[in-house]
């Protein structure tokens, strides 16, 4: 069994990169249209494209972290590697040219594929990695709840901060709105940068999977991919949980600022901001993935991935019947807390599926492709966030919102808003469970398929 310092310091490696995906999820879409100054239409095209090709790129650097051979391990020296990178990569993601709209639209595009690139090179290593810190199904998932919780507090310490940050730059150092944006974003990316480091030198990779060839064949690879049955309903499953997450968070900012707006007191001084409503949502993240465990042993992983999926998806809908004034303020906030704790605990179920999707592949076939495997999540992740923020935005324009400072929206804007909090993401939910409800790896099935490996691998 590994130390607590060492699941611990796995759980680092998803806190640095949640910090910077959820600002990316959550506040990218309005920083384009909102500060960097992009049409509507220009933002969800940006954000569509660049992220498709990470997508794209993920299963590619799968293949690679699959065929690299170190003295530090097979995937865990990306994290040392790539930690500076990373956090630089962010830093010009969110800086703001004085240029015309043309050059900044291609600044835009260089950078954020940039970024993306950077993250899918650290990413899907690291994911692969659940697959070689452990080979007994119920500690991965044991390790799969310390990434997320502590993934959840990193998002909660980006979300909590980023308002703030930015206030004290804007305000406090005398900086325009875009150069506090990229302030804020340098300190971030330091912290980033100083977490994936210590990631790397807490962990290690202990299973030796079956060892591919060298110069195997990344067709045969490919091809025990797409015929593994079990992968192609995770991905489905991990694409809408991701529209779910990436739709409601990334509507937050927009639905605060123009459809709750001032009629958000809460009692005495405190008022709900967007910035308090997902900074409570990570912290409910958390609490979801402690009870992920002792949850999933009871119910098994697939039962509780998909209760808490249809759940999310009924309390998501009722978003769209909050009442006004302060009643409404605490109604949305706790629908807000009992939602992320039920999304909470199906990731960590989620990362430990693919771990066992990963032993099922390589049982069949005889070869380990983990960091191909594992690599398809964060493919999902990708897809998920890039209808999801660019849904937000076509959906936004076709609605008629305004982005110019102090416009007025128009009622059918506010549909639209209350619409991607609410029904949008619920019908994403509900495509979840459908998907996870003909996911066939129970841990009946696995057992036999561990003890087979085992054998192998002595």
């Amino acid at each position: 069994m590994a130390a607590l310092s060492e699941k611990i310091g796995y759980g680092l490696g998803d806190m640095s990169s949640s910090m910077f995906w959820k600002i990316f999820s959550y506040y990218l879409p309005f920083f384009y249209s909102n500060v960097f100054g992009l049409s509507l239409e220009h933002a969800a095209l940006l954000l569509l494209v660049t992220k498709l090709w990470d997508a794209v790129s993920d299963p590619v650097m799968g293949i690679v972290a699959d065929r690299t051979r170190s003295r530090r391990g097979r995937y865990r020296p990306y994290l040392l590697w790539f930690a500076v990178p990373f956090a630089a990569a962010g830093v010009l993601t969110f800086t703001t040219p004085a240029w015309s709209e043309g050059a900044k639209l291609v600044w835009a595009y260089a950078t954020y594929i940039a970024m993306m690139t950077v993250y899918t090179v650290v990413n899907v290593p690291y994911g692969a990695m659940l697959g070689v810190v452990t080979d007994d199904s119920r500690e991965r998932t044991v390790f799969s709840s310390y990434r997320m919780f502590f993934a959840y507090g990193g998002s909660f310490v980006a979300l909590a901060l980023f308002e703030p940050l930015c206030r004290f730059f804007r305000d406090n150092m005398g900086q325009t709105e875009p150069a506090a944006w990229r302030s804020t974003i340098l300190v971030l990316g330091t912290l980033c940068a100083l977490l994936f480091i210590a990631c790397y030198a807490l962990t290690r990779e202990r299973v030796k999977p079956a060892a591919n060839a060298p110069g195997g064949s990344v067709l045969r690879d490919v091809k025990a991919l797409l015929t593994n049955g079990p992968w192609w309903i995770l991905l489905g499953a991990a694409i809408a949980a991701l529209l779910f997450n990436s739709i409601r968070g990334g509507t937050a900012a927009y639905y605060f600022k123009d459809f709750i707006g001032t009629d958000n007191a809460l009692g005495g001084s405190w008022r709900l901001t967007a910035g308090l409503f997902l900074a409570a949502g990570e912290a409910a993240n958390m609490a979801g993935t402690v009870l992920a465990v002792p949850v999933s042993r009871r119910l098994g992983k697939k039962a509780t991935y998909l209760w808490a999926m249809i759940g999310s998806a009924l309390l998501s809908a009722a978003f769209c019947y909050a009442p006004h004034g302060t009643a409404g303020a605490w109604y949305l906030l706790g629908l807000q807390i009992v939602i992320s704790a039920l999304a909470g605990m199906t990731f960590p179920l989620l990362w430990s599926m693919y771990a066992d999707v990963a032993d099922y592949s390589e049982r069949k076939h005889g070869r380990s492709s983990t960091g191909l495997i594992f690599s398809s999540s964060s493919m999902a992740q990708k897809f998920g966030g890039a209808f999801g923020s660019a849904l937000i935005l076509w959906l936004l324009a076709a609605y008629g919102y305004d982005t110019q400072e102090g416009a007025f929206q128009t009622p059918e804007a506010l549909t639209g808003l209350r619409m991607l909090m609410s029904w949008i993401p619920a019908a994403a939910c509900m495509l979840a469970a459908l998907a996870v409800a003909c996911y066939p790896l129970t841990e009946r099935r696995m057992e036999p398929i561990a003890r087979e490996l085992e054998r192998r691998r002595r």
